[in-house]
């Protein structure tokens, strides 16, 4: 069972990824958050992984900065709120018929506001 989850762990890992490189071109998707979470499941399955993506040139200060303590750049909690705001706004309107489903959908969505907003912000003349 170990090996499945490590496995799972690098899939949902590399998806995290590729979606955060995305967002790094299209201000939809937040970045910061999905290269957190690759870097999360990495470190869980992948040394080789994880320490590819932390020394990356291109996107390994997303991660260091937000390990540093400097926090996530402003940029990327707006979009990050947003995007989730978007997303549980439509589940709730359009998908969920059950209000006990919408008003739990409510609170995840209220608690991951949270989280992103308490995070230090990181802005440009800080990098």
């Amino acid at each position: 069972m170990k090996g499945v989850t490590k496995f799972l762990l690098v899939i949902a890992g590399s998806i995290s990824l590729v979606l955060g490189l995305i967002g790094i071109i299209l201000p939809l998707l937040p970045t910061t958050p999905l290269l957190l979470l690759a870097a999360a499941c990495y470190v869980r399955s992948s040394r080789r992984l994880y320490v590819w993506l932390i020394t990356n040139k291109y996107f390994g200060s997303y991660i260091e900065n937000y390990r540093q303590g400097k926090g996530i750049p402003l940029k990327a909690k707006i979009m990050g709120v947003t995007f989730l705001w978007i997303t549980m706004g439509c589940s709730i309107v359009f998908i969920i018929p059950l209000l006990s489903v919408k008003l739990l959908l409510a609170g995840i969505g209220a608690f991951f506001t949270w989280f992103i907003l308490k995070q230090k912000t990181l802005y440009k003349a800080e990098r």
